[in-house]
């Protein structure tokens, strides 16, 4: 575990030199002392869990107090710690994190009743209100339950998953989190809906074969054919989220037919500079014609920083300033 937490310490030097690298460590050991012998259910000790939060907060770039808080949030409920010795050893802010956390957690969003759900529901976002690291860290925290979900009964897992797609994932949206929001979705579409995500993967399996291919294609083509025109870049692609494909053949006009679906695979240019982002936007006018194209491309730029192609895939140019804030 102490080789996890120096490359934990590593990755957060890359994005933020500055961070309180003493508060992280302090938070570690005291969680390692506190959750001492205690196991999940998964038999892996409670510190695998509290290292793995910290590592997808880290993948956020999140701060030296939300990254703490990952080792601490659970040592109020599950141990003797109080919040009063928590804040005496952190801090007023640490202490608040991890009372926020606490209270999140224990709102049940499930009930017979709409007006019961609803009640819960805004005591939950008033929780947050506060301090948006809350939500984070709580995403965080559902994030690697999910991964771990086939250890529970198969009551919990259905609604926890359940709970997961209605909200935690629109959350995770309106954060605009969109790595977060479809592992969220795809984690928990095959305890919602399985014999959805079976049929799904029997259909889609020749389709997103294919598709990888292509998207091997498109990167290196871009690559080459950027360094050509002098345009630094970065090119990444990754195939459609399986929970966001299944709901778009739900739609009238696709009617599950696989083929009507021509963004089964995303391109991302990074670029520099805004002058590259459009440079990069010109030699799509010019060459799209060299990927298969079903209708023209739709270009929407947005704070002149952001454009899309629609073509067979779909492609984004953005420069590295607006990724910060996505």
């Amino acid at each position: 575990m102490e080789k996890r937490l120096n490359k934990l310490i590593a990755k957060i030097k890359k994005y933020n030199s500055r961070a309180d690298f003493e508060l992280i460590r302090k938070a570690y050991e005291f969680a390692t002392i506190a959750h001492a012998n205690q196991k999940r259910l998964s038999g892996d000790p409670v510190m695998e869990h509290l290292m793995s939060i910290a590592e997808i907060l880290a993948e956020l770039k999140l701060d030296s107090t939300s990254i703490a808080t990952a080792f601490l949030h659970d040592i109020i409920e599950d141990t003797e710690v109080t919040k009063e010795e928590l804040e005496k050893e952190f801090g007023a802010e640490v202490a608040l994190l991890v009372d926020g956390v606490s209270k999140v957690g224990l709102l049940k969003l499930r009930g017979e009743r709409q007006a019961e759900f609803v009640e819960n529901l805004r005591k939950m976002i008033l929780v947050m209100a506060k301090d948006l690291r809350v939500v984070f860290i709580k995403l965080a925290d559902r994030l690697h339950n999910l991964r771990t979900l086939r250890y529970l009964p198969e009551e919990k897992q259905f609604r926890i998953a359940k709970e997961t797609l209605e909200v935690y994932a629109p959350l995770a949206d309106r954060m605009q989190i969109g790595k977060l929001k479809g592992e969220l979705e795809d984690l928990a579409f095959p305890y919602v809906y399985p014999e959805e995500y079976r049929w799904l993967i029997e259909t889609a399996k020749p389709f997103l074969k294919k598709r990888e291919s292509d998207l091997r294609e498109a990167i290196n083509l871009l690559q080459q054919s950027l360094l050509d025109e002098r345009i630094k870049a970065e090119v990444h692609g990754r195939p459609k989220h399986l929970y966001s494909l299944y709901r778009k053949l739900l739609r009238p006009e696709i009617d599950r037919e696989i083929g009507k679906i021509h963004d089964l695979i995303a391109v991302r240019i990074l670029v520099k500079s805004v002058r590259d982002c459009y440079a990069s936007l010109e030699w799509f006018i010019k060459f799209g014609g060299r990927f298969p194209m079903r209708e023209f491309p739709i270009l929407s730029p947005s704070r002149n920083r952001t454009v899309t192609a629609q073509f067979t895939q779909k492609f984004s140019v953005q420069t590295e300033e607006l990724l910060k804030f996505k």
